[in-house]
C-alpha cells in the first residue's frame, strides 16, 4: 500500500481508494482515518464515512434499498469491516485491505484523539451510555438523542435527529441506531444546509468502550470469526444475519472471479489473435 503524507490526508481528493465488489474501499489504516478525521477543520460541511461489512456488500449488490446505495455514494470514505471479504479480496484478487472496523476505529479515537471538551453528538444509544461516556472519558460537551424505534420511516423523526445535528454543532458525531438507519440518516444530515463535523457509523460501538456489551476477544477478532463468536452468543439473534444476510458474499465474489477470468481469457485470445 502506498504510504500518504500527513498533510496529503486533509483532502478527500487525496484519499486513496481500490475497488472490491463496485465498492470504492479507502486504504487508509485506523491511524491514519483518526488524524484525518481530527484535522477536519471545525467548520467544514458535514462528512460522513461507512464501514461495510458481509451484509453491506450483499445490499448493495442487490440494489434493494435505493437509499442505503444512495448514502453509500455520498460518504466521503468507505472503510472495510470485515475479516472475511478483506480474506476474500487478498487470496482472490490479490487486493490488501486495511480492516478499519468501526469497532476497532470508535476505540481508537476515544483512546487517542478525542479531548474531553471536543464537542460530540451522539443520535441513538440511552441515558447508561450517556452516562458512562461522561463518566469513563470525562466529556464535558455531550449531546445525545434518541430517535423512536422504527424512526427510519418516519419523516417527521428522521427530521427531527437532522435538527438535532444541526442544533448541537460538535467535531465528532456518532450514529448509533444500526445499520441501515445510521448510513441512510448520516445521508440525510449531509444534505442538510449548514450543518458541520464529522459523522461515524459505528453500530454497537460506543456499547463495547462502555463495557455495555461485550465484544469478541481478540483471538476471535484476529482469525475472522467474530461472525461465530456472535452467533454462538446469540443464535437465534445472529443467524439471520450470517446465513442469509452476509453469506450470499460468497457466491458474489465468486461471482466477480469468474468474470475476470473470462474477461482475462478474452484479453489473452485477442492478444494471440492479434500476434498469429
Amino acid at each position: 500500500m502506498t504510504a500518504v503524507s500527513e498533510p496529503a490526508l486533509v483532502s478527500t481528493a487525496a484519499l486513496p481508494e481500490v475497488e472490491f465488489l463496485g465498492v470504492r474501499l479507502c486504504t487508509l489504516d485506523k491511524a491514519q482515518v483518526a488524524r484525518w478525521i481530527e484535522a477536519r477543520p471545525l467548520d467544514a460541511p458535514f462528512a460522513y464515512f461507512v464501514t461495510p461489512n458481509a451484509q453491506h456488500f450483499v445490499l448493495l449488490d442487490r440494489k434493494a434499498d435505493a437509499r442505503f446505495t444512495a448514502a453509500y455514494d455520498g460518504a466521503v470514505m468507505r472503510l472495510c469491516d470485515s475479516q472475511v471479504a478483506r480474506g476474500l479480496a487478498r487470496a482472490l484478487f490479490g487486493l490488501d485491505l486495511p480492516l478499519v472496523a468501526g469497532s476497532d476505529l470508535t476505540a481508537w479515537l476515544f483512546t487517542h484523539t478525542v479531548k474531553p471538551d471536543d464537542a460530540i453528538t451522539v443520535i441513538g444509544g440511552s441515558d447508561e451510555l450517556a452516562r458512562r461516556l461522561r463518566g469513563d472519558f470525562g466529556l464535558t460537551r455531550l449531546a445525545m438523542h434518541v430517535p423512536p424505534m422504527g424512526f427510519i420511516r418516519d419523516p417527521a423523526a428522521v427530521a427531527a435527529c437532522v435538527r438535532f445535528v444541526q442544533d448541537n454543532p460538535a467535531r465528532y458525531v456518532f450514529f448509533a441506531v444500526g445499520s441501515p438507519q445510521s448510513e441512510i440518516l448520516a445521508s440525510e444530515v449531509a444534505r442538510a444546509p449548514g450543518v458541520t463535523g464529522f459523522g461515524l457509523c459505528i453500530g454497537g460501538s460506543l456499547l463495547f468502550i462502555t463495557g455495555l456489551s461485550r465484544r469478541a476477544p481478540e483471538v476471535w477478532r484476529r482469525m475472522g470469526l467474530e461472525w461465530l463468536y456472535r452467533l454462538l452468543a446469540n443464535p437465534r439473534g445472529h443467524a439471520k444475519r450470517v446465513f442469509v444476510d452476509s453469506l450470499p458474499l460468497l457466491s458474489i465474489v465468486a461471482r466477480e472471479a469468474a468474470a475476470r477470468r473470462r474477461g482475462g481469457a478474452r484479453k489473452e485470445g485477442g492478444s494471440k489473435e492479434r500476434d498469429g
